[in-house]
């Protein structure tokens, strides 16, 4: 297994569509990081990773990363830091680089790879002289209670005291610390027709609605359904 930068092997870059995620398809279409996303690629190649296992010449996981600034607090998530990056505000001066998403193809999980692609995003995050890496974690198992508020959930412990959600343990094995809830890193917002072909559910009425995969209730207004996810920040040392 081998990780990459977009920008070190950009024929594996135009690759990584083999490794499909497991998200939900509304998971897809958030309006702001959906807008700016392509940006990462184009703009910034020598800071997205690809992971490639070479014995069977396939593209398995990729990690879009970005730089952020942490000097006046944490961003406000995925999509603030995507709009304070490419929304043509003035630069800002970015001490810290982000995670934005790590990805194993759905197939390959469990098989240990998503360490990897972290430990590429540490490698990048210093020989680009950041001081540390940091992360909006989406923890692996947070839908299954989605009305438990994220600020308990990330405080649920094993009895060996470790965090209970597999991939905040993962990233605690690594050396992160966790640092604070991100209440709303991404919002989602669509009709109830959009929510209906995204999910496969009916939505009859206004109310919050579970959704397969959402870490939070999915809330309909007068006809939208708004979906507003929150992360925790854990930061890695480089």
């Amino acid at each position: 297994m081998q990780v990459f930068t977009y920008a070190e092997r950009p024929d594996l870059a135009a690759r990584t569509g083999e490794a499909r995620d497991s998200f939900g398809e509304y998971m897809h279409h958030a309006e702001i990081t959906g807008r700016y996303w392509p940006r990462l690629r184009e703009e910034l190649p020598e800071l997205q990773l690809v992971l490639y296992d070479e014995e069977r010449d396939a593209v398995v996981g990729r990690g879009q990363t970005m730089p952020a600034s942490t000097l006046g607090g944490l961003p406000g998530g995925v999509d603030d830091m995507m709009e304070r990056t490419f929304g043509g505000g003035p630069p800002e001066d970015c001490d810290v680089l982000s995670a934005v998403v790590a990805i194993v193809d759905r197939d390959r999980q469990g098989e240990g790879l998503s360490a990897l692609v972290i430990e590429g995003m540490r490698r990048v995050a210093r020989e680009g002289g950041y001081a540390s890496l940091i992360a909006p974690v989406r923890p692996t198992r947070k839908s299954e209670y989605p009305l438990i508020p994220m600020e308990r959930y990330v405080r649920w412990t094993r009895e060996d005291g470790l965090p209970w959600d597999p991939w905040i343990r993962l990233h605690a094995r690594l050396g992160a610390e966790l640092l604070e809830v991100c209440p709303e890193s991404m919002r989602i917002a669509g009709s109830v027709t959009d929510w209906e072909g995204w999910t496969g559910m009916t939505f009859p009425e206004d109310g919050d609605y579970v959704v397969p995969g959402a870490l939070v209730p999915v809330r309909f207004e007068n006809g939208t359904g708004v979906y507003v996810e929150p992360n925790v920040w854990m930061r890695h040392p480089v």
